[in-house]
């Protein structure tokens, strides 16, 4: 069950980049339907996109993967690198539900993945849980497409995830490496909870540790690190 995300105080400023204009009004009137988001801008191309974002500095981008020039995934990274920028989230839109740039989004720094084909509760719902900070990808989704593309499988955890992952994770307790096995297979909190008799509140607080201490900017981030410093690796059949 997707946990609930607490409507912000202020709307969420949202900033539209797709080089197709007729995709970008119909993204704006169905943001600016919502009482609580406003959309800020609207980019052609990955440049403009970093461009407004940096003038502009919305809560949310949501960002086309292919346009012509700077690409989605050239402008995310610019905006991820981008110290002043550490607030804003990128959401990532393509054509196709099932993308083989998945991986490469999330790793720019995206706070998630969306096909243009989603439903429009499916948008608005993943504007608000990007902006509240946490990935925008429900547990299904986070196995049918992040599992899918960096793991082909169910995650496990490695006995020895190797040098460089042992460097990579050495400050996390022993409690927060099992949140984050299990953050990679796309539980939720209170899914986590259950599994290692915790509550809620007490998985938040070990994922919010281990984001600071790897230098994630939410939890999609957390599983593609899960996955790059080899703490967890598919199960195959």
């Amino acid at each position: 069950m997707t946990e609930p995300v607490s409507t912000p105080v202020h709307p969420v400023r949202v900033l539209l980049a797709d080089d197709q204009a007729l995709l970008r009004s119909a993204f704006r009137v169905l943001v600016e339907s919502e009482p609580d988001m406003t959309v800020v801008g609207e980019a052609a191309d990955g440049a403009e996109a970093v461009e407004l974002t940096r003038r502009l500095t919305p809560d949310v981008v949501l960002m086309d993967i292919r346009m012509p020039g700077t690409d989605g995934l050239a402008a995310t990274r610019a905006i991820c690198a981008d110290p002043a920028l550490s607030q804003v989230r990128v959401v990532m839109l393509t054509t196709f539900e099932v993308d083989e740039y998945v991986v490469e989004s999330l790793r720019a720094g995206a706070s998630g993945f969306l096909g243009k084909g989603a439903e429009p509760d499916e948008l608005l719902n993943a504007i608000r849980v990007t902006r509240a900070g946490e990935s925008l990808l429900s547990p299904a989704a986070t196995k049918g497409l992040i599992a899918r593309f960096l793991a082909q499988g169910e995650p496990g955890p490695v006995p020895d995830g190797g040098e460089r992952g042992a460097g990579r994770l050495a400050a996390l307790t022993g409690r927060e490496r099992e949140v984050l096995v299990q953050v990679a297979g796309g539980l939720s909190n209170d899914e986590i909870g259950e599994r290692l008799t915790v509550s809620p509140l007490t998985v938040k607080t070990h994922v919010n540790r281990a984001m600071a201490k790897l230098g994630a900017r939410d939890r999609a981030q957390l599983v593609v690190i899960a996955y790059e410093s080899g703490l967890v690796r598919p199960r195959t059949e």
